[in-house]
């Protein structure tokens, strides 16, 4: 059987680029209309279809960017419409939408929840006022409780909160509010995750001046958030993803357990077996506008490449090793083709070290091993 499919949006626009960030977005949103846009990201998905074995549903779909709640209700509705016509979905399908709460109202979650969305992520990064401006983020604290009370008033039932760690200045304490505060929303689902600051970002350019949290103080700061979200009800399935009850986000969980999924838009990625039985990448044109004029002119917008077995290997431990139950040597098997012994034989030196524990037929990697995932990685490869 192909392993489930999933599809990722990349919208590229964003009212103001945050300091920190690296992503392929820009400022200037309106130099190309939204149906210009949207009809560019169809026929996106058009020419992927070409490529791709997809007799499958869709398990997810995610419209990340960027800041994709820029994005008309109408516009929502006309992307997810278009998008069912060439691959069809039905109403298990999760449908994330990323939002800022600067860029949140009533109305617009109401239009989202209309057009099919299920699940939203909101952008927080944190409740602190002043460090929300040290990151450069358009959104206040009080607008975060607002895009929180109109999400659930549109009936969305289903939201994560993004946080970060790891800031400038942050103890212990201080991060573990910032969980305080978002457990108090009562959200289903919570991705915290350590702030990292890429080179070619106006942060990166002030690091010597940013008073960053040291090592020991940055490992306080993960016992106790991962304890306090474990006494709050939320359990840690991956590194940085913290699900209350059943919440655990579909869309990712895809990625970790190397399925297939297919990337549209403006410097998306994505990873599929193509029509020969072959395991691809694909990258699409980063630049929207260039991206758009190809596409308006039936050009690809595509690079690709076949992954090698090792190619293969490398990806799928990356994933998989990221979640906190690990994976069985069966779905090593199903998803890459290669053979469990090849990959049992591999696991020996790590083994031996206390990184990984294979229980019959479940690898993981042990406590020590999850918090040395980099190092476990480099040593497996």
């Amino acid at each position: 059987m192909p392993p489930p499919l999933t599809l990722y949006i990349h919208i590229p626009w964003c009212v103001q680029k945050c300091l920190y960030c690296d992503f392929n977005s820009y400022t200037k949103p309106n130099l190309i209309p939204e149906t210009r846009f949207i009809n560019a990201l169809l026929q996106d998905l058009e020419q992927d279809l070409a490529l791709a074995t997809t007799s499958q549903i869709l398990t997810s779909i995610f419209i990340g960017g960027g800041t994709p709640s820029l994005l008309s209700g109408d516009g929502i509705w006309r992307l997810l419409t278009g998008i069912q016509a060439l691959l069809p979905y039905n109403n298990s399908t999760e449908i994330t939408l990323e939002a800022n709460p600067g860029t949140a109202d009533s109305e617009r979650f109401l239009a989202y929840k209309t057009s099919g969305v299920n699940r939203l992520s909101l952008g927080i990064q944190s409740f602190d006022s002043k460090q929300l401006r040290t990151l450069g983020r358009i959104h206040s604290h009080a607008e975060i409780y607002q895009a929180y009370v109109h999400a659930k008033e549109a009936g969305l039932s289903n939201v994560n909160l993004d946080l970060m760690f790891g800031l400038p200045g942050q103890t212990p304490r201080s991060a573990v509010l910032d969980l305080v505060q978002a457990v108090e929303l009562r959200p289903e689902h919570i991705s915290w995750y350590q702030l990292t600051i890429e080179p070619n970002t106006p942060l990166y350019q002030k690091v010597g001046s940013l008073s960053l949290p040291e090592e020991t103080i940055m490992l306080a700061i993960q016992r106790q958030g991962q304890y306090y979200l474990a006494s709050q009800g939320f359990k840690q399935y991956e590194v940085s993803a913290y699900a209350y009850g059943t919440y655990r986000c579909f869309h990712n969980l895809n990625y970790w357990q190397f399925g297939d999924y297919i990337g549209i838009g403006p410097g998306a990625h994505g990873k599929f077996m193509d029509l020969d039985g072959n395991v691809r990448r694909i990258a699409k044109l980063s630049n929207p506008w260039d991206y758009l004029t190809r596409l308006e002119n039936n050009l690809s917008v595509t690079k690709s490449q076949i992954l090698s077995d090792q190619d293969i290997f490398i990806e799928f431990l990356f994933n998989a090793l990221r979640l906190k139950e690990g994976f069985s040597l069966g779905l090593f098997e199903a998803r890459t083709g290669l053979s469990k012994d090849y990959l049992v034989t591999k696991l020996l030196p790590v083994q031996s070290r206390g990184l990984v524990s294979l229980d019959g037929e479940q690898v993981q990697a042990t406590s020590k091993g999850y918090q040395l995932l980099n190092q476990l990685l480099l040593i497996l490869l």
